[in-house]
């Protein structure tokens, strides 16, 4: 719709100074909530977790994601931002509504869309004046659907409201850039008034805007993310073949990524994907596809080759120390990608468990994850160091699972006159093999 060309009522709406409320304070939530007090809208952040919102309101964040507490704090400041658990009160003071709780995955694949729906009912319940419910969380395909048959289901009058679907991209550690510079903004409508709405939202934010039906807005994002997940696999899958063959898959990755057709993004051969979205979306698709009758066979080989991926480092691991039982081995790097504290489905986990199954005693470090790594391990026996230098001394192998900035300084005639053995098992292709070994140290890469 070309907002240039719109009628004076229709202006009327749009120029609104809309007030929002977003439902839920995790790491979407949360971010959207603070980037849209940034664009200068009067934003309600609520969240059932009182702990979370009791520090929310003393400027203390729940996770890490780098520029957040600077823009949350400066629009508290301001009033532009407010947290509270006091959802109904927060439903009945706002014009657009964004649903961004989670929706965990459940044994079989689908998503466990309860906490959706207990908002939904909560909203219908509390309508007091039109407004625009927009989910925001990842969801499967035809639950805008379901949330409108809910809404009508348990609303006391007949109060107008519209559902639309708004789907994040935002990635854990550039999550502030995502927002304000995003590839796309996807919006899924039913109605003119729902469109102009969010396109009146999203007017200072330069980028291209999709606009569709809900059911195909909510497909856009977990096709995305499956896809990103298959090119990951691809090329983990081409590095055993560049192992098996003597060839080097950083290369052939350059060689595939310069065709425009291909490109050179999510080509980077290690360990695969972790994070809560790629494993959960690929599993939601999976079953998603099989509900409405299609067996999508490529995503399930997708993720049979990302799971054996962890595997396959550790084997690397001991073709060269052989035994593990008693091998000193450090960690350096927990969370599932730089720059975010955040270990759901990180590589670490399994790699690590893998280790200590075998015997091994394990240092590890993190820069930020290594509170969150003692809650994931729990009492498994872990030495957990300050910096990567405490974490290789005396040990007989530095595994590298994240690549951290930090790492990438790291100083190799250092590391070998600290460690027993100087091995290096590289699970992110971070350094350059030659180099490497010419510092005196055997190197494992995956597919170099």
């Amino acid at each position: 719709m070309d907002l240039t060309k719109l009628t004076a009522v229709q202006r009327k709406v749009i120029n609104k100074n809309y007030k929002i409320c977003v439902i839920g304070a995790g790491h979407v939530g949360l971010v959207s909530a603070a980037c849209f007090s940034e664009l200068g809208y009067r934003v309600i952040c609520v969240d059932n977790d009182t702990n979370k919102i009791k520090s929310l309101k003393k400027k203390i964040l729940p996770f890490y994601e780098p520029g957040l507490d600077s823009i949350v704090i400066k629009n508290i400041n301001k009033g532009n931002l407010v947290f509270t658990s006091a959802l109904e009160q927060s439903i009945k003071k706002a014009d657009v509504i964004f649903i961004v709780v989670g929706t965990p995955s459940l044994a079989d694949g689908s998503a466990d869309l309860t906490s959706i729906e207990n908002v939904a009912r909560t909203i219908a319940r509390n309508l007091n004046s039109y407004k625009l419910i927009v989910e925001k969380s990842t969801v499967p395909v035809q639950t805008g659907s379901k949330v409108k048959e809910t809404i009508y289901r348990y609303r006391k009058n007949n109060t107008e409201f519209d559902i639309a679907s708004n789907p994040e991209f935002l990635r854990e550690g550039k999550a502030i850039y995502d927002f304000f510079h995003p590839d796309r903004i996807v919006i899924g409508v039913e109605h003119d008034r729902a469109e102009m709405i969010l396109k009146s939202l999203y007017a200072s934010i330069k980028a291209p805007i999709v606009v569709t039906d809900i059911n195909t807005s909510e497909l856009i994002k977990h096709a995305s993310n499956s896809f990103l997940a298959t090119k990951i696999s691809f090329i983990n899958a081409v590095a055993h073949i560049c192992d098996l063959a003597g060839a080097n898959v950083k290369e052939v990755a350059l060689g595939m990524g310069l065709d425009k057709r291909i490109g050179k993004e999510f080509l980077n051969a290690g360990l695969g994907y972790g994070g809560f979205c790629f494993p959960k979306d690929l599993e939601a698709f999976i079953y998603i596809s099989k509900k409405l009758g299609y067996d999508f066979k490529l995503l399930q080989e997708v993720k049979k080759i990302n799971d054996e991926q962890r595997r396959y480092l550790v084997d690397k691991i001991k073709e060269h120390l052989w035994v593990l039982k008693n091998k000193k081995i450090a960690i350096l790097g927990l969370s599932f990608k730089p720059d975010t504290d955040d270990m759901r489905f990180a590589p670490s986990i399994d790699i690590v468990s893998s280790l200590l199954d075998e015997g091994a005693c394990i240092k590890a470090y993190d820069p930020q994850s290594n509170s969150e790594a003692k809650k994931v391990f729990g009492n498994r026996k872990i030495e957990f160091a300050k910096n990567a230098y405490t974490a290789v001394k005396n040990c007989d192998c530095v595994c590298i699972l994240t690549e951290w900035e930090e790492f990438k300084k790291v100083d190799f005639s250092k590391f070998k006159k600290l460690m027993h053995y100087p091995l290096i098992a590289d699970g992110r292709n971070m350094f350059d093999k030659k180099q490497v070994e010419a510092s005196g140290f055997k190197y494992i890469g995956l597919g170099t």
